[in-house]
């Protein structure tokens, strides 16, 4: 057997695995979702045995779609669309069980062709692009010391005007009191979702892994500032992604990202029962099913109120009347009572904006920007992609496409995508172009 064959035979032992793990992550999120229907009634996390076999035809109809996930080479779109996809999984899952009053069927049904067409150009278009604009090595190195001194300013000045050391459960009390001006609160997004972010990756691909651990502790300083929950997991996040990127196909890493810890929190529910569901409450409930719940919720609002035709959107309200004077997480607040619901781009530029009819239309247009980010990735190791945007499909589950553009920093780090030298990655650029062309041969 030659080195072809030997590598072609590997990537069908992936694609096997890939299948088997996404199976189980299906299973694992529909069981993940019966167990909180018994503790969090009150999210409207329900489930009614007489309408399983309804469910279950649904999500078996529903799972045939992640077929696209064997076939096709890693990319950022890539590691978008598997997060969106589980949440559209967990959202017709809830749907099949839903007290809400409004048209289900036709919400499930615009919720499938809103993931489909979110995904055919964020998964099939990956072509390179050419780089219109290059820097040198030299000029790049110097940058990653600059990133990093902003990052240390940055920071410094945000602590001055708040730093609390206080625990997941009690940073809600005096969340609401942080008071710093609004380019600072712009600055932190950006420097602790991209930037750090990015300059950790460099670091851990260089196998700098002195200035990476330097990254880490800049990162781990954000949560006592911001006291966000995505601030307090990152470093851990970041760490965890690159340990998994060294020893698996970043496909295989993107899954395991999702279904370790949802079935870690399956299996002690299990045991534990609801003696203690802290992790059940933070993990399964808060990072997974949340997203999915969002739709249902959205739903069921725009379901009975004026849609607000992307006025949200701070720029198009200066343009177009509005008919909500407040952010829609406070509008969601006020009608739910279960906090500042903020949701992704499938509830708000999709549902909230031009209803359940038109939500594939603005969902295709954000795909279209994700086939963008694609190409200007392009080249850069799949890797370095992986963990330098690991923290972006968190936010986008939870916040819309707008908003992470830019006040989280995802167009800052695309755009250090595209003006990232691929030289500096040289060694490893071989075996990516390699490993493109097998997968693309194979699809």
């Amino acid at each position: 057997m030659n080195t072809n064959e030997i590598a072609v035979a590997g990537k069908i032992s992936t694609r096997v695995s890939l299948g088997v793990l996404i199976s189980f992550h299906i299973v694992a999120c529909c069981i993940s979702l019966g167990y909180l229907s018994r503790s969090y009634g009150n999210f409207h996390i329900f489930y009614d045995a007489e309408l399983l076999y309804g469910a279950i035809a649904t999500i078996a109809a529903f799972a045939a779609l992640s077929y696209l996930f064997l076939l096709v080479p890693f990319s950022f779109g890539y590691f978008l669309s598997f997060y969106f996809y589980t949440m559209i999984l967990g959202y017709l899952w809830l749907n099949c069980f839903s007290r809400f009053e409004y048209n289900h069927w036709l919400s499930g049904a615009s919720a499938v062709a809103s993931m489909i067409a979110f995904m055919a150009p964020s998964l099939l278009v990956t072509s390179p692009i050419r780089q219109v604009f290059t820097i040198s090595e030299t000029t790049f190195y110097r940058a990653l010391t600059i990133i990093l001194a902003v990052g240390v300013a940055t920071i410094l000045i945000a602590a001055s005007y708040s730093f609390k050391m206080v625990s997941l459960g009690q940073m809600y009390d005096f969340r609401d009191k942080i008071n710093m001006p609004s380019p600072l609160v712009y600055c932190i997004g950006v420097v602790s979702n991209a930037l750090l972010p990015f300059t950790f990756a460099c670091f851990v691909e260089r196998r700098n892994y002195w200035r990476a651990g330097l990254t880490l502790v800049l990162l781990l300083l954000v949560y006592p500032i911001t006291l966000n929950k995505i601030a307090f997991f990152t470093p851990m996040w970041l760490l965890a992604m690159a340990v998994l990127t060294r020893l698996l196909d970043c496909r295989i890493a993107v899954v395991l990202s999702l279904f370790v810890p949802l079935i870690i929190g399956v299996v002690s529910y299990a045991i534990l029962g609801i003696s203690d569901t802290r992790y059940l409450d933070i993990v399964n409930l808060r990072m997974i099913a949340t997203p999915s719940n969002a739709m249902d919720i959205y739903n069921d609002f725009f379901f009975n109120h004026p849609l607000t035709s992307f006025c949200q959107i701070t720029f198009v309200k200066t343009l177009v009347s509005c008919p909500y004077t407040v952010q829609l997480g406070e509008v969601m607040q006020q009608a739910y009572r279960l906090g500042n619901f903020n949701a992704s781009l499938f509830a708000t530029e999709g549902i909230a904006s031009v209803g359940v009819l038109l939500a594939p239309i603005p969902v295709l247009a954000c795909g279209l920007v994700i086939a963008l980010v694609n190409r200007f990735s392009s080249g850069l190791p799949p890797r370095f992609i992986l963990v330098s945007g690991a923290i972006l499909p968190q936010i986008l589950l939870n916040v819309p496409f707008t908003t992470t553009l830019l006040s989280h920093g995802a167009a800052v780090l695309f755009l250090l995508w595209y003006l990232t030298p691929r030289s500096v990655f040289a060694s490893q650029s071989g075996s990516v172009a390699v490993e493109r062309k097998l997968e693309e041969h194979l699809a």
